[in-house]
């Protein structure tokens, strides 16, 4: 037999008695007159002069300060059938037949009086008096308003600061001082794993590793090891650090605490150290557990380089008292933290020593197979066709993030729907590509005739010049529809190399200057249309002088700082003869590709043509285009040597 449970009495709240209280003020401001009890009917001014009229009226009060005049009617008034209404009980329940019984308002006091002197005048009997009625609890209710309302105000915000942790959040203003961080643990909801995370087999590999020595310490205690204090994950925007991070939180069946870098900064002095100090407080209490601060640069930026007034830096006290945490005193709890950034350069020493985070997990932009992966992972909630090569997809979108990847995907879904289509197709996706390569298509923006000719033949001279180089990426499409920022663009999948050599590097940046060449060649003029070229060659010309020491004149020197230290100083570390001998270089480098480019197209002036005619006729001109006129590329990439390497091998 169940117990019968027994009914919980409402617990006593302090809000009920301010309730009453303020209940009970405002019932003696309404009644806390003197006649505020009574039952009075209502009448007009006209009733009223024709009971005065007919000597009912027995006494008349002018109640000045509410303009208004309460009647009371002789006994034998009472008798008439005319007023059988007016005798009632009042809210005390007591008899008002003595009066008043009549009360109305009046517009004019003035013009009344006059009315009543008139009466009177007249040999109408009845007793007039003038009274001023006053609500002495309404009078001091709004004397002691401002000093209530204070009072009121400083126990409302005296609660709130005094309130516990877990009420709503900049509420309680004594609690500034603790962490930020989002807690995941077993009993929350988090519903990725490193299943969903494609590519980063070996990021994986490692901070699978840090998962599994939370959940089995004695696998490598027993030998001697120690768990890693910290792993830091370093790479470009969008290649899923934050991804992995939150696999963690779904592998792991460990307490996970969350935040951002920038979570610790406040404007308040100390208050970014004493949230550190709370949040591994709180990962010690509930250890083993794991701490994932994303963009940590935002704290752990090198101490002294911003520090330009001398004084003391609030963001270097947060660095400061995280160093401590991280490896000082008393720290041999189960905490590990993992880090996120893509600015390592910026990152304090010692925050990066062994001992913090012993271990730097680089997550790289996807190669071909990551891509393939990332794409299947992405594709799944698309409606696409049965026949799409993801092969094909991963291969048209070289350089590109996780994050690029997943908007292709949802860029195709969009122009697919745009396009009334029930699945997404191949063109969608070419065209998703293209919106985030280019820019959006503008077909309405004006161009000339003159100038469509030139941008045809500059973008023919890319695509001509490319097609020629053995070490220039291959053409996949050129436009002359405007896009974004251009008024024309050529498409090509570049090589995916780990390293490049110097004739590689020159023939790209011929390939580049292929545009302005082409003026040159078909019109004996150039334009300012090749901006974005030189800005490109530029940069690779000081690259391979001043970097990469590919240039006979310098020699094997390099004047690039890993360190990021240079960003710092004023000075640059080489000479001002040496500055010149740069500069003649990179510009002598520039010149002679150049030149090499004009040659080059001199020597296929009518192929230059024919294929910037067709650019103007069809506006975009495919890889088969270029087959038909200047037939097939003399040169493989290096993607086809594999698949012949293949070929030969299965044979």
């Amino acid at each position: 037999m169940k117990e019968e449970k027994k009914p919980t009495t409402p617990k006593f709240n302090i809000y009920w008695l301010y309730g009453a209280i303020i209940f009970a003020l405002l019932a003696m401001s309404l009644f806390g007159g003197s006649d505020s009890w009574q039952s009075v009917s209502k009448t007009n001014i006209s009733s009223f002069e024709k009971y005065l009229n007919a000597g009912d009226v027995s006494q008349v009060v002018v109640i000045r300060n509410k303009s208004s005049v309460r009647v009371t009617l002789t006994p034998e008034a009472l008798s008439k059938s005319d007023h059988k209404d007016v005798i009632g009980k009042n809210l005390l329940g007591q008899d008002n037949s003595r009066g008043p019984h009549y009360q109305f308002e009046v517009g004019s006091l003035e013009l009344f009086e006059e009315k009543l002197e008139k009466a009177r005048a007249n040999g109408v009997p009845f007793r007039l008096e003038f009274i001023t009625v006053e609500n002495r609890w309404a009078d001091t209710l709004i004397g002691f308003l401002p000093i209530i309302i204070i009072i009121g105000v400083w126990i409302f915000l005296m609660r709130r600061m005094s309130g516990s942790a877990g009420g709503g959040a900049g509420g309680q203003i004594f609690n500034i001082g603790k962490s930020k961080a989002k807690l995941f643990d077993k009993n929350t909801d988090v519903k990725t794993t490193f299943k969903d995370v494609a590519g980063l087999e070996g990021a994986k590999e490692e901070i699978q590793e840090i998962v599994d020595f939370l959940k089995n310490p004695s696998k490598y205690t027993v030998l001697g090891g120690k768990i890693p204090k910290g792993a830091l994950l370093v790479g470009s925007p969008g290649t899923g650090k934050t991804l992995l991070a939150k696999a963690v939180a779904g592998e792991a069946k460990v307490p996970f605490f969350s935040l951002s870098g920038s979570d610790f900064v406040e404007m308040f002095v100390g208050v970014g150290a004493s949230r550190v100090r709370d949040l591994f407080k709180q990962a010690k209490d509930k250890s083993p557990a794991i701490i994932f601060i994303d963009e940590i640069d935002a704290i752990g930026r090198a101490r002294g380089k911003s520090n330009m007034t001398g004084s003391n830096d609030e963001r270097e006290n947060t660095l400061n008292q995280l160093l401590t945490e991280m490896d000082g005193f008393g720290t041999d709890t189960n905490v590990i933290v993992i880090a996120a950034t893509n600015r390592a350069d910026v990152l304090d020493k010692a925050l990066m020593r062994a001992g913090r985070f012993d271990r730097q997990i680089y997550v790289d932009l996807p190669d071909l197979n990551e891509r393939k992966e990332i794409f299947k992972v992405h594709l799944k909630p698309i409606k696409a066709i049965k026949s799409l090569d993801v092969d094909f997809l991963a291969k048209q979108t070289p350089g590109f993030s996780g994050a690029d990847i997943a908007n292709v995907c949802n860029e195709a879904a969009l122009i697919a729907a745009r396009g009334n289509k029930k699945t997404v197709g191949k063109q969608d996706f070419l065209d998703a590509v293209d919106r985030i390569v280019g820019g959006l298509e503008k077909k309405n923006k004006i161009i000339t005739p003159e100038e469509k000719k030139t941008i045809a033949y500059h973008e023919a001279g890319h695509a001509l010049v490319s097609w020629l180089l053995e070490h220039a990426a291959p053409l996949v499409k050129v436009t002359i529809v405007p896009r974004g920022q251009s008024l024309g663009a050529a498409w090509y999948l570049p090589e995916e190399r780990q390293i490049v050599r110097t004739e590689q590097m020159l023939d790209e940046m011929c390939a580049t200057l292929g545009g302005r060449a082409a003026e040159k060649v078909m019109f004996d003029k150039i334009s300012t249309g090749a901006l974005s070229d030189l800005e490109k060659v530029t940069k690779q010309a000081r690259a391979m002088v001043s970097v990469y020491g590919l240039n006979a004149a310098i020699g094997n020197l390099t004047y690039y700082d890993s360190t990021g230290q240079a960003d710092y100083s004023f000075s640059k570390p080489y000479s001002e003869e040496t500055a010149q001998k740069i500069d003649h270089e990179i510009s002598e480098i520039i010149e002679k590709q150049y030149a090499r480019a004009i040659e080059i197209l001199k020597l296929s002036k009518d192929k230059l043509t024919e294929l910037a005619e067709r650019l103007l006729e069809k506006e975009v001109i495919f890889k088969d285009d270029l087959e038909t006129i200047l037939g097939k590329r003399p040169f493989k990439t290096n993607s086809e040597k594999i698949e012949e390497a293949k070929l030969l091998k299965n044979k």
